[in-house]
């Protein structure tokens, strides 16, 4: 018999096989394995449509971002080059010309 993995919601070990979906008894979290494997990878950036951002990529502001601090906003359309990934709240670390090392969301931007 093989070993299935515990519930990631509630660590319990009653984990069932549900078509292609597995179940916890005591909880009733139900999940995808394959899913969760990708997400167990490593951290897993998306973007304000959807898509998986990674180190390196390119994005463009969605809206206009008020910088603390200084006299005028990111504004929207500007295309930021070679981010790099962190685990925070602000989660997109970055240089915008004009402005500097900036902290992005990444719900506010979207992969050109």
């Amino acid at each position: 018999m093989s070993q299935l993995p515990p519930c990631p919601a509630c660590k319990s070990t009653f984990t069932y096989e549900m078509d292609n979906l597995l179940a916890c008894p005591e909880c009733g979290h139900e999940w995808n394995p394959a899913e969760a494997a990708v997400e167990e990878a490593g951290l897993v950036v998306r973007d304000a449509n959807g898509n998986i951002l990674q180190n390196g990529d390119t994005v463009i502001t969605i809206k206009n971002l008020p910088v603390k601090g200084a006299s005028q906003s990111i504004k929207a359309g500007t295309k930021v080059r070679n981010i790099r990934l962190v685990d925070s709240d602000h989660n997109i670390d970055c240089k915008i010309d004009g402005f500097g090392a900036m902290a992005l969301k990444s719900e506010f931007v979207k992969k050109a």
